[in-house]
Formats: C-alpha cells, structure tokens, sequence
C-alpha cells in the first residue's frame, strides 16, 4: 500500500509518499494552508501541488491507497469533513483522514498515539487522545473561543503595553524600545499606524514575541508578565486535556511544539517545569526532535496496523536527513 502523508501549516505544507513498510518514496512541499482566508478548494490545491511536487508533474490520481491530512484550518469537525470531502471529491485517494495538525505534533514526540500536545507558534492550541481513542480538543477560534497565547498573542499585548507607556497611558517598559527598534521608527506610534493603515501585516507583528522573552529574561516587569501568563495558558490547556481525558493521575506524555516551545527559552521552561509539577506531576514533558510530517506518517502507519518496525524505519530515515542536514 501506498500512503500520503500531509502536515500543512500557515506558513507551508509538506507532504512525504511512503510504503506500508516506512520508507519514504517521496517529498514535496507547497505553500500556506489557509482555507478560512482563500477557500477549501483553493486551499486543497495547495496540497495537490505539493503531492504533484513529490511525484512529478505526470502523477493523476488516485495518487495513493491511503491519504492522512492533518492541517492547520481544520479546528472543528465539521472543518474536517469538508475538508475531507474535498480530498476525496477529487480521487486523490481511496481512504481519506483529515485531522487538526495538532495531531501530527502529538505523534511526532509521543513514544505511542495517545498523549497530550500544546501547540505554541503563532497561536495556541492543545489536543489530547487517550489509550482507549478517546479525544479532547478545544474549538481553538482564537479570542472568541478563549485563546490566549502564541507568538501572535504576545506581540499584540507587547505593542499594547508599549503604545500605552510611551503616551503615559501605562507604565514605563523596555518593550517600547525593542519594538522601535526591531521596526526602525522613531515612535511606537508609527508602528500602530502603519498596522492600521496596512503599511505593516500584522502576521509580521509575530517576529515581536521574541522581544518579549528578551525583555523578561532582564526583569521587566510587564514583559515578565506576559511571559508568566503564557506559561500558565499552555500549562492550564494540558492540565485540562488531561482531565477530560481522566489522565492526569497517569504518567503521561505532554508534547510541546511549536515555533515558541520548540526554541526552549530558559525563562518560560523553568516556569513550565514548575507549573507541571505543581497541576500536572505525572505529566513527561517532551519537545519532539523530528518535525509534525513525521507525526502525520505515523498516524497513517498506525491506522493501517503497520508494524513497529516500519514505525522505527520511517522515524530513522528522518533521523538520517537531520543529520545530514
């Protein structure tokens, strides 16, 4: 059997072709996945390029046996399937799978399927399945839904907190320099106007998150703030998954990833080591060492019954291309 592996995220999409046996037969790569912003047909172009990348501009499908598509954008069930009928309205394969690409991160550093993941990039999202299947999710619909978090988070609270020091609305922090200068402008006003008027996405605004951790690391107090209030959202977001999933009296393993957790800041890792021994003792803290597309081949591996040694051939030939890398 032949399966399609796809891990697609806001800023790009791997997909990796292997054998039911792990090994890799091919790789591709596309662009943003962002079916809320262009639609799910444009969207699921996006992945078929990608699959045509892999196997040359002559592929037609049915490309595979087998299609596990775990995106960014598929945060509800209902997002799901429509974006599954998509796939399949298309023949691109006989079985289809969509999943919230929180689940290939789960699988990426869990030893097994089941565990919890904290994804903490732009934004934040957890998920969480238990030994038995069972699954814990959030609708993770940003504000609305009660998210708090990521890089886009931290960024938004640090240029508030920084346009309210410098016209003495709020106190004085060190943010207000560190965004003057990652911007080049003279006031932080400058860099809220040029949001407004469209001169500066506020995407970009993300690339401030690491000013926040720079900032905290030297005792700012708001910046130390903001630092402390997003380790207790990712911690709060496993703690909860755990319950739901009656887990948190188990050892189980918590996978964080993610562009912020994946940097493994010193400051905010001494405050998560904390805070789970505290809420959640039994819980392994593990930032995965291979990227999500791995976690997104083992669940194909997993749903088709694949050995573990087709597991371990597939994580090793990943291993291999790191090293080389």
């Amino acid at each position: 059997m032949v399966i399609i592996a796809v891990d697609a995220g806001n800023s790009k999409t791997h997909v990796v072709v292997l054998s039911d046996d792990g090994t890799i037969l091919a790789q591709g790569d596309g662009g943003p996945f962002e079916p809320q912003t262009v639609g799910v047909p444009a969207a699921v172009d996006v992945v078929e390029e990608a699959v045509r990348r892999a196997l040359g501009p002559a592929a037609a499908p049915p490309y595979a046996d087998h299609l596990y598509a775990y995106l960014a954008g598929a945060d509800l069930p209902v997002e799901e399937e429509a974006l599954a009928a998509e796939f399949r309205a298309r023949g691109m394969a006989a079985d289809v799978v969509v999943g919230n690409d929180s689940f290939a991160l789960l699988r990426s550093g869990a030893s097994g399927p089941s565990g919890v993941a904290v994804v903490c990039g732009a934004g934040i999202n957890a998920v969480g399945v238990s030994p038995t299947g069972g699954v814990a999710r959030f609708p993770a619909l940003g504000r609305i839904s009660g998210d708090w978090g990521g890089g886009g988070g931290l960024a938004e609270e640090a240029l508030w907190h920084a346009i309210r020091a410098e016209d003495g609305r709020g106190a004085p922090t060190a943010l207000a320099g560190l965004i003057k200068e990652h911007f080049g402008t003279r006031t932080v006003e400058e860099v809220v106007l040029g949001v407004h008027f469209g001169q500066i996405e506020r995407h970009h605004l993300t690339a401030l998150a690491p000013k926040v951790f720079e900032a905290a690391a030297s005792a700012d107090a708001i910046a130390l703030e903001l630092v402390t209030r997003l380790a207790d959202e990712i911690v709060v977001m496993a703690e909860v998954c755990l319950r739901r999933l009656d887990l948190l009296e188990t050892p189980t393993e918590v996978v964080l990833g993610g562009g912020v957790l994946h940097a493994r800041i010193p400051l905010l890792v001494a405050m998560l080591e904390k805070r789970f021994a505290v809420r959640a003792p039994l819980a392994k803290q593990v930032v995965p060492d291979q990227p999500p597309i791995v976690g997104a081949a083992l669940n194909g591996l997993d749903r088709i019954g694949a050995s573990e040694e087709a597991k371990a051939h597939l994580r090793a030939q990943f291993q291999k291309v790191r090293a080389g890398s």
